[in-house]
């Protein structure tokens, strides 16, 4: 398996894959808000990257990683917001792989601590995240949404 860098004519793959995703997550879906966020992102690497990864030229799933700084974590911080795998490709460790490469495409952009919030009914998610030496925070995430929704 490899990743590539998703570009523009990946929007109507990724928004279907977002879809699945959010219905997993029980996160509200508004392709409405989300295309032009979804865009920006794209055309703009310092915010993040989204990544496809690909198993024989076919895409079988997607990580979106956003970019944050913090001094506790020496700079460079960054938020895992989405990794989706096809449900074909769910169950053969294709996980651990697809997460092993986001780790390094973060490392390589000078990524210090890689934060993500994952939905404890979600086990094998969980699990996923554990065995790959992620700690749940001492802290309780709060959001704010600033934007009027």
């Amino acid at each position: 398996m490899h990743v590539r860098t998703a570009t523009e004519a990946d929007v109507p793959l990724l928004l279907e894959m977002i879809e699945d995703l959010y219905k997993i997550d029980h996160i509200a879906f508004d392709p409405t808000g989300l295309t032009p966020a979804l865009g920006t992102l794209l055309r703009d690497p310092s915010l993040g990257n989204v990544w496809m990864f690909e198993q024989d030229e076919t895409v079988v799933g997607y990580a979106i990683v956003t970019y944050g700084f913090d001094i506790e974590f020496n700079g460079r911080d960054a938020f895992l917001t989405d990794l989706y795998l096809l449900p074909a490709w769910r169950g053969r460790e294709i996980g651990k792989i697809a997460l092993s490469l986001v780790e390094r495409e973060a490392r390589q952009r000078g990524v210090h601590a890689l934060h993500l919030f994952v939905d404890p009914a979600n086990e094998r998610a969980v699990r996923l995240y554990r065995s790959a030496r992620f700690e749940a925070s001492h802290r309780t995430a709060m959001t704010r949404r600033l934007d009027g929704s």
